[in-house]
């Protein structure tokens, strides 16, 4: 599939790597704030004349510093249209009874266990594991090596700091900030 990066900073350069690696094809970026990057073609209006949702896909690369503004585009270019596949790297581990939401990122050598939930436009770095039973809500970061054990409920619009670690059966509410290598307990 044909799939247009919403975001050309460095984090639009890891989703096209990313994408490459899923067997996609990288269409170009698309930047409302630095149109002049290379890759660039455009802001999403100019692009969705260019690109409409019947030739191309989006995957979503604005970062977890703008979380509420990552939302709104997600919300807003799925009403348009555009479909957002989610991105299983073939290094990762996702359990058939498993569900990663629609425009989430699971990266190499991030697990999903059995029976999690991955929530749409959640991004999973590498080696993260999201353990049994366990949901991510929607638009969350689960930075490199983030573990979140069992039966835990991640809220929506989170961060989860680098080798952060989530106590089984514990709550993490929505907008929630967990600092790297910290325990949620």
């Amino acid at each position: 599939m044909k799939l247009l990066v919403y975001g050309s900073s460095e984090f639009g350069a890891v989703l096209r790597d990313v994408l490459a690696d899923c067997g996609h094809e990288f269409a170009g970026f698309i930047d409302d704030v630095h149109p002049k990057n290379p890759g660039v073609l455009g802001s999403f209006e100019q692009v969705r004349a260019s690109h409409p949702p019947s030739a191309a896909g989006l995957v979503l690369a604005i970062g977890y510093k703008h979380l509420e503004a990552r939302r709104k585009v997600f919300e807003s270019a799925r009403a348009a249209g555009y479909r957002f596949p989610p991105l299983v790297h073939p290094a990762a581990h996702v359990h058939p009874s498993a569900k990663v939401g629609e425009g989430a990122v699971v990266m190499a050598r991030a697990i999903v266990d059995r029976q999690a939930n991955v929530g749409e436009a959640c991004v999973l770095w590498p080696g993260v594991n999201v353990s049994h039973d366990s949901r991510i809500g929607a638009n969350t970061f689960a930075s490199p090596s983030a573990v979140v054990c069992g039966f835990v409920e991640v809220g929506r619009d989170c961060f989860l700091g680098a080798g952060s670690v989530i106590a089984d059966h514990r709550t993490v509410p929505d907008g929630s900030f967990v600092k790297a290598g910290s325990t949620f307990a």
